[in-house]
């Protein structure tokens, strides 16, 4: 392992922020983390995934562990299920393609989403009606201080709305290693039904899709609305659609009639951000370098040197503007790095 000096991290995170690590250094093993965890002389360590959610603010004064530990493997199946073993450094994108090659089912709807798997459940990160937690098994993760590998169920991680036990609780106390996935062989449980799947879909004359073909239109629907992070900087959607209660919910559509919402449950309601966001006219607005994507509000994008001082001040902006037109609060999906 080498450790590197005021490395810059602008190749490391998607928003392509310009920003310096005092120290960096890349492990490839669960070993090798192990032992650049026990090393002193830092005041602090930092883990990087694959930088897709967050927004670095200021230069890391830290040693940066860059996790990139690879690997993806079976470990038990049936006629109708597969276990599998993904390493975390892994792309989550790459992972879903994999699974798809060899007729697994169940990650397909989260197709092309950026990051990588080792912190995927941090977010139970999710896309058109599925979240990570619907195949999730259970992962192992590293004990910050002990070094100790710990097992933890699908009910030890508390997964909610882009929420867990490692973004609360466990927060800066494991880093993940490895995520199982229990998918489908067979009779695959396709939801086709949220968003504009369906629509693609009949617009490919597909009646009866594959999994495949399930994963294509999420695909199709991604690149037509969320910009490359290779050609224009974002961390995909940066804030969370808000979840509001009964009350709440009956006051905003009573004066906003025509607005789009996802019924949770008798007493919740998800409201999507993207659309007030877009209400209050921040739609392809452009300040400077950082701006708001021109075909989906949910995505604040660097158009090249915007720092992520410039980037958070935009997004503190649209909160307070969505507060005061519908008395809704929406917050960060991404990880603010101050």
């Amino acid at each position: 392992m080498e450790i590197n000096k005021d490395f810059s991290l602008k190749a490391y995170n998607t928003f392509g922020i310009d920003v310096k690590a005092k120290f960096f250094v890349q492990v490839q093993t669960v070993d090798e983390l192990s032992e650049i965890l026990k090393r002193d002389g830092f005041h602090q360590k930092f883990i990087l995934g694959g930088g897709s959610n967050m927004l670095l603010t200021t230069d890391i004064d830290a040693l940066v562990i860059h996790i990139a530990i690879k690997g993806i493997t079976v470990i038990s199946q049936t006629d109708e299920h597969a276990m599998i073993k993904v390493m975390a450094g892994e792309n989550w994108h790459e992972t879903v393609l994999w699974c798809l090659e060899r007729g697994y089912g169940g990650l397909e709807n989260m197709s092309l989403i950026p990051g990588n798997t080792g912190t995927a459940p941090v977010q139970n990160i999710g896309a058109y009606g599925a979240e990570l937690k619907d195949c999730f098994v259970s992962c192992e993760a590293i004990n910050r201080i002990t070094q100790e590998l710990h097992h933890f169920s699908k009910d030890d991680c508390k997964f909610g709305y882009r929420e867990s036990y490692f973004k609360n609780e466990g927060k800066d106390k494991y880093i993940i290693t490895s995520v199982t996935f229990k998918l489908t062989k067979k009779n695959h449980k396709l939801n086709t039904s949220y968003g504009a799947i369906e629509q693609e879909l009949t617009k490919h004359n597909i009646s009866n899709p594959t999994i495949k073909e399930v994963s294509n239109a999420v695909i199709n629907i991604r690149n037509s609305k969320l910009p490359d992070p290779k050609d224009l900087g974002n961390s995909g959607s940066f804030f969370k659609n808000p979840v509001i209660d009964h009350d709440t919910f009956n006051r905003f559509s009573q004066d906003n009639p025509q607005a789009p919402f996802y019924k949770i449950s008798d007493t919740q309601y998800k409201i999507p951000a993207g659309w007030l966001i877009e209400q209050c006219g921040f739609k392809g607005k452009r300040f400077g370098d950082a701006g708001v994507h021109e075909k989906q509000a949910l995505v604040l994008v660097n158009y090249g040197n915007a720092t992520g001082k410039e980037i958070l001040e935009l997004a503190n902006t649209i909160v307070a503007s969505v507060k005061q037109r519908f008395n809704i609060k929406i917050g960060p999906e991404v990880n603010l790095i101050k």
